[in-house]
């Protein structure tokens, strides 16, 4: 797949792209640079994931789950500030626009998952959809691998909390509703910014802040619990907007609300700084400026506990400002715990005996 690449570097920006930037992959030794950089606009290319397990294991004490379902790897949405665009550089791509244009997909998601819960040795748990990269991207409302692996869930009556940028989301209502009478189905919509110009900038493919202010209110209408993320947070950006989203989310309904701030690991810290360049060369320097407040002096801290918060003044203020404002609209900070207690595997055990 190394072989199969975008221009190295490309100067400009890309219609519809989150970043024009293709740097080299850190685990390949040989890279490509063409010398003429192209603006023209970028087809995505979907390849067949021939993996054959479904359910992904994670220990990290900042993450509410510990188990989590990716239909698809890598995320057309475009976030420039994705903290998932390194994983694709496993997957011999790169972390720039290969990350948004060369897209991983799960087609037998569904069989795995329904063998998976109707192993013996599974033990019934929340399941995240997704714990990497947005599983309503796009090419869900073709492919429609998230319903079918909710239709399992559904079958199973396994919970599961979903996150997602995207309302297409309400598609589903009526699965999730199931799901939802066994208390077994959570939302969270992710919302950086209510403007929508710096949204199709910071994340071009994703749905419009206000469309996904309204999927809150028919989720939770429909009696599908659905919250606020405000993530990521970023200083000198869009950290003004915090009791903005809040209002918004509240009057839709939302049922709780929590934050992150931006974190950029790895080759995204490159990405994000040429970002700022292109887009709002006039507020980089008080961006990054405060980011190193938030890191003791640097722009990134990938250590549990501080990588989704940070530290010292700047982290505290845009805390105080969260709790505050969440407090004064009135939506709960915590999520609802979903529950295991109506969970059945005689579905998938039944099938197993022919």
């Amino acid at each position: 797949m190394s072989g199969e690449r975008h221009p190295g570097s490309v100067a400009g920006s890309i219609r519809g792209r989150g970043t024009a930037e293709n740097p080299a992959n850190r685990f390949e030794p040989m890279h490509v640079e063409f010398d003429e950089p192209s603006s023209a606009k970028v087809r995505t290319r979907y390849y067949e994931d021939a993996t054959r397990s479904i359910l992904a294991r994670n220990d990290s004490p900042d993450i509410p789950f510990d188990i989590g379902i990716n239909p698809y790897r890598g995320c057309e949405h475009g976030c420039v500030y994705c903290y998932a665009r390194p994983s694709h550089e496993f997957l011999g791509f790169s972390a720039g626009l290969d990350f948004e244009s060369r897209i991983m997909v799960k087609k037998n998601a569904p069989e795995l998952l329904r063998a998976a819960l109707a192993d013996p040795g599974y033990q019934a748990r929340m399941i995240a959809l997704s714990g990497n990269t947005d599983c309503y991207q796009p090419i869900e409302s073709k492919l429609r691998i998230t319903r079918s692996c909710l239709e399992v869930l559904a079958e199973f009556r396994n919970p599961v909390g979903i996150i997602t940028k995207n309302r297409l989301v309400i598609r589903d209502i009526d699965v999730l509703g199931e799901l939802a009478g066994f208390n077994a189905a959570s939302v969270t919509f992710s919302v950086t910014t209510l403007d929508n110009e710096l949204r199709r900038k910071l994340e071009p493919r994703a749905s419009n802040p206000r469309a996904r202010i309204e999927a809150i209110r028919s989720l939770n209408e429909a009696g599908i619990p659905t919250g606020v993320m405000i993530a990521p947070t970023i200083p000198g950006l869009t950290d003004h907007e915090i009791p903005a989203i809040l209002e918004a989310a509240a009057d839709a309904g939302a049922r709780w609300a929590g934050y992150q701030v931006m974190r950029l690991p790895g080759p995204v810290l490159p990405l994000f700084v040429g970002w700022l360049e292109e887009h709002y060369p006039d507020r980089k320097e008080r961006v990054l400026a405060r980011l190193r407040d938030l890191r003791q002096g640097e722009l990134t801290d990938g250590r549990f506990g501080l990588r989704m918060r940070g530290s010292g003044v700047m982290a505290e203020q845009i805390r105080r400002v969260f709790q505050v404002h969440r407090r004064r609209v009135g939506i709960p900070e915590d999520s609802e715990s979903l529950s295991t207690e109506h969970f059945r595997r005689s579905a998938g055990v039944q099938l197993s005996l022919f």
